[in-house]
């Protein structure tokens, strides 16, 4: 197994989409605070509550798409996400160009634009295990992981030199572009699609809702591991806002160098992505997860000990990038395998549940340690969330116990 299998034009058409819309995506990294502060003139409180309510608002939200899309197929359901997208964000720039922009309405466009991208994942996640298959699915899932880290590194300089010299609104029309172009990109995919068939009630009923969580659940490894993602990517998150106020604040590290230090150690996130495939071929997908997911455990802890300086500088860029690396090892054998235990008439809601625990968590725990932060200082903070990481482990399954999909039985990534 190599990364550089052929998976055929439809897959090409599909990650095309993925990799325009990702970049974009970079470009805009940042623009809506920026937007926050320097058009409407918003205090911390506000950039910190724009920041967690597109999260939690649209996880809620997204609850019930989970069991609608479910049934529908799934690029029509792709489509409109990234159309829904496009318009959400275009919305931002007429405003401002008018005259009539608020608050209120970067909120609400963070709130649609934190439901579709939850909705789109769930499609998409469903769509590639129809469109590839099962001995590919890693291939896949690492292409799409190396082009996310490689559009961090890219995206963000970028986009913060364009909104240096354009204003952050170009940045904003330039994802808003990414996503129609994202939408023509999956409609040259071509092909039929079938319309997933529906078993029992013709409509949408209550239970339905919990569908995902219920299997998360109820499965032996996917819950350890549903709960380990949760909590390593709430601490991580949680802490970006109190390293910002560090670095920028007490430490006086210049605007460039905080962006250079999370920046250029993204490349381990390419590095790790690409060497999954080779590694789990020989080492197998359950040693690789639960051995990447221990390693990404132990570096954030040592953000607690950085200093002004080159010395701070270097410390950071090792410690990102010894954390990204194992990121990029761990998720895409984490979607694999999520994708193989699932059975195709419930991976959109098992996706769905995931990406609304997740968004839901990150809110929270960002609340929760920018309180820590206030009472105690962001130092303190940073170091908790490293302590407490070094914990996860432990929810990690020891051993595999699930059989694959049925789907999968004749067929392994392994």
């Amino acid at each position: 197994m190599t990364g550089r299998r052929a998976l055929g034009r439809q897959f090409g058409w599909l990650w095309a989409a993925f990799v325009v819309s990702s970049y974009g995506t970079g470009l805009r990294f940042g623009a809506f605070p920026m937007i926050a502060v320097l058009v409407l003139h918003s205090g911390p409180t506000q950039v910190a509550a724009l920041a967690a309510a597109g999260r939690a608002v649209g996880a809620l939200v997204a609850v019930p798409l989970g069991p609608w899309v479910e049934f529908r197929r799934k690029r029509p359901v792709m489509v409109a996400m990234d159309l829904i997208r496009c318009a959400a964000l275009l919305s931002v720039p007429a405003a401002f160009a008018l005259g009539r922009l608020s608050f209120a309405q970067l909120l609400v466009v963070s709130v649609a634009v934190a439901t579709a991208d939850i909705a789109f994942r769930a499609a998409s996640g469903a769509y590639l295990k129809e469109l590839v298959p099962p001995e590919d699915l890693l291939v896949a899932n690492g292409r799409f992981e190396s082009t996310t880290w490689t559009a961090t590194v890219v995206g963000p300089p970028l986009g913060g030199a364009a909104m240096g010299m354009f204003g952050p609104m170009t940045t904003v029309v330039a994802d808003a572009v990414s996503y129609l172009l994202s939408a023509l990109g999956l409609r040259a995919i071509g092909g039929t699609e079938p319309r997933p068939a529906r078993s029992g009630a013709a409509r949408l009923r209550a239970g339905e809702l919990l569908e995902g969580w219920r299997y998360v659940l109820a499965h032996a490894t996917l819950r350890p591991l549903f709960f380990n993602a949760i909590v390593v990517n709430g601490l991580i998150m949680a802490t970006e806002p109190l390293l910002a106020v560090l670095l920028l604040g007490p430490l006086g590290f210049a605007p460039w160098q905080y962006g250079l230090a999370f920046a250029a150690p993204c490349v381990g996130g390419l590095l790790g992505s690409r060497l999954a495939p080779r590694l789990v071929a020989r080492f197998g997908q359950h040693k690789v997860m639960f051995s990447a997911g221990v390693l990404r455990a132990c570096w954030p802890v040592g953000l607690a000990f950085v200093r002004p300086g080159v010395p701070g500088l270097v410390l950071i860029m090792v410690v990102q990038f010894g954390l990204v690396t194992c990121c990029g090892l761990f998720n895409p054998v984490l979607a694999t395998y999520r994708l193989d235990h699932t059975p195709s008439d419930r991976v959109v809601r098992t996706l769905t549940a995931w990406s609304v625990s997740s968004s839901a968590a990150i809110a929270a725990m960002t609340a929760v340690w920018g309180l820590l932060a206030a009472l105690t200082g962001p130092r303190t903070a940073i170091a908790v969330a490293g302590v407490l990481l070094l914990a996860t482990p432990l929810l990690l399954p020891r051993r595999e116990h699930a059989p694959l999909d049925t789907r999968e039985q004749t067929a392994s990534v392994t």
